[in-house]
């Protein structure tokens, strides 16, 4: 907005008369001008395009490598070298737009994108790539689950990665690994390249206890505007407890066919809200764009929602079977922290470790009365750890064990290991304990809080006290990953095409091995922790369907690893979810399955019609 300054002089002399001579011509002048910049800021922000989104928790990091969080703001803000199509599966080019495999499957070339830069400006090489690979991920004194994407091998040795030019990286691999390209597919789970330029001082340096301080770097303190990425947005602003907001990279290398850089929205802001109610208020209302963009919508939503469809200019949207898994574990650490203090009481340790156990509490969830009123029937029991969509899923159709609701069984088990019942039908163990231990979830999940809250009446029926509470996300992540004081909890795990994205969770060293958790980088000691022999078969077996380029015999070793799971019970599964999202009708470009954990996944293809360009 513009005036000429004989406006502005003629305007400032009518105001003063209008308040009398109180205040200055210059403040005057200054206010009008103050009022007019703020009309401009204002004029250019509503000219801006933008979607809002919702998460229940504040990020935890803003550092990739550290990360043990769905979602995160990695969603938007950073990419791997490849990237895996959230309709077919498919593994296809991102931040490199080729790769050549040699013939023993020991030597893989990727080259880089052309004119690849950073948020900064500064240009995105293989120097970037070796330094994420080498410095980083591999680094002793840097504690990252994306170490066990990289592990091959009985002996878990690491690719030797090395720059051929500024645009070619090598990877060298001690034997043929099939899961190399999804390892490196970026987020939700895979590899991103980092910012040489940026993190390479925080690497290097060390604190007075010898750790790398690249652990305490891009923490949620930093200045979001300082952390440099290279994905389609990148951060704005912060505020703690209420939103953050992205804006779009001008450097992300991706056009569309007409030449036009993407992303086309220009603005995303991600609110911060306590629960999925409140999250179905506010998308009501308006305020929020999609709902149900992380997890599928619980089932009433859907109901709710479809009803409303027209009036609230918005859409359901059904995926399918949802890749992604929820499950029950108990805590079988048997080991000691640096106090020498047991990590788990050693009575409900005995209890929690004994396979007979845990089998007697997978039958006794009633998983049908959960599925009927929970989930009003959209949804069917999860039996399998890998998802639905994977070539190698086995079904219980193909001889996967399942544990039907059955009381009798339960009690029968329970009893086959001296556990007894008193009058009142309480449990207690041979030694005269009762049994009772503590249930944890994050809040603000309704969901999860009304399964955990069904579970506590389930096991009652066989005389087991259940001390449910839900806590926030992230107090629940440090208690597991961390303090390792936890005793039984409920959990999500992202799902996805190959089972080795799950080598994290699964193998007995990975990073989230959360059933039980082993010493990581960096991390007080821990003594007398081992795993159990069919941990080690899991291994094995991952080891073995990395190493196998057939796929006929990997569907074998991975078949093998899902009877392992099912017949000893690390994990108990519960629901298998089908994929809901309701997204506003001005929204467009949406290519909604069940398979990616992110129904938003091509976010930088996503575009914002004015609902006046509609009528």
């Amino acid at each position: 907005m513009r005036f000429p300054h004989s406006f502005l002089l003629h305007f400032t002399i009518a105001v003063r008369h209008w308040l009398g001579r109180s205040l200055p011509l210059v403040l005057l002048i200054a206010l009008l001008l103050s009022g007019c910049r703020s009309l401009i800021a204002e004029t250019k922000a509503s000219s801006l395009s933008q979607i809002v989104l919702t998460s229940l928790q504040d990020p935890a990091t803003f550092n990739p490598m550290l990360n043990q969080e769905f979602p995160s703001i990695f969603l938007f803000s950073f990419r791997g070298l490849t990237t895996e199509d959230g309709e077919t599966g498919e593994v296809k080019p991102d931040l490199a737009e080729s790769w050549e495999i040699s013939e023993d499957g020991r030597r893989v070339v990727f080259t880089l994108r052309e004119g690849l830069r950073w948020s900064d400006g500064e240009p995105l090489t293989a120097d970037d790539v070796v330094f994420t690979i080498q410095d980083v991920i591999l680094n002793e004194k840097i504690p990252t689950d994306n170490k066990d994407d990289l592990r091959i091998g009985a002996n878990g040795e690491f690719p030797q990665v090395q720059k051929l030019s500024d645009r070619q990286v090598e990877f060298l691999l001690p034997e043929p690994y099939a899961p190399l390209l999804r390892a490196l597919n970026g987020p939700p789970t895979g590899v991103v390249i980092l910012p040489k330029h940026t993190l390479q001082g925080s690497v290097e340096t060390l604190d007075s206890q010898g750790n790398s301080l690249f652990t305490s770097t891009w923490a949620t303190n930093t200045d979001p505007t300082k952390v440099v990425v290279n994905g389609p947005y990148k951060m704005e602003r912060y505020t703690p407890g209420e939103r953050l907001t992205f804006e779009r990279n001008p450097y992300y290398w991706e056009k569309d066919a007409a030449g036009q850089q993407l992303p086309y929205i220009d603005r995303i802001v991600w609110q911060f809200m306590e629960s999925t109610d409140t999250q179905l208020l506010s998308f009501r209302s308006g305020d929020l764009d999609a709902i149900g963009d992380v997890r599928p919508l619980r089932p009433e939503y859907f109901e709710l929602l479809k009803r409303e469809e027209e009036r609230g200019k918005f859409t359901v949207y059904t995926g399918g079977e949802w890749s992604g898994t929820t499950f029950i574990t108990f805590n079988l650490n048997r080991g000691k922290n640096a106090q020498g203090q047991p990590l788990v009481d050693p009575i409900k340790s005995r209890w929690f470790n004994t396979l007979e156990f845990r089998q007697a509490i997978a039958h006794a969830i009633n998983r049908p009365r959960m599925i009927n009123n929970i989930f009003r029937g959209i949804s069917k029991p999860q039996d399998s750890p890998i998802s639905v969509q994977s070539p190698y899923y086995l079904s219980p159709e193909q001889g996967l064990k399942v544990y039907d609701y059955d009381l009798d069984k339960a009690r029968q088990l329970l009893q086959s290991i001296g556990f007894s019942f008193n009058a009142e039908g309480q449990l207690f163990d041979a030694d005269g304990n009762r049994v009772r231990f503590s249930f944890l979830t994050n809040s603000g999940n309704e969901i999860r809080e009304a399964i955990g809250s069904q579970i506590r009446a389930d096991l009652a029926q066989i005389g087991i006290q259940v001390d449910f509470r839900p806590i926030s996300f992230n107090t629940l992540i440090t208690r597991v990953t961390t303090t390792r004081d936890w005793e039984c909890f409920m959990i999500g795990f992202t799902g996805g095409i190959d089972p080795h994205s799950g080598a994290n969770l699964w193998t007995s060293k990975g990073g989230s091995h959360m059933f039980n958790l082993g010493p990581q980088p960096g991390e007080p000691q821990i003594t007398g922790w081992q795993p159990n022999d069919w941990e080690l078969e899991i291994d094995r077996l991952f080891t073995a369907g990395a190493r196998e380029l057939d796929e006929s015999k990997r569907q074998e070793i991975y078949g093998n690893f899902q009877r392992i799971v099912q017949e000893q019970l690390p994990v108990i599964h519960l629901i298998h979810e089908i994929a809901l999202v309701a997204v506003r009708d001005r929204i467009q470009g949406l290519k909604y399955t069940g398979l990616p954990s992110w129904g938003l996944w091509n976010i930088q293809e996503l575009k914002v019609v004015d609902e006046r360009d509609e009528r």
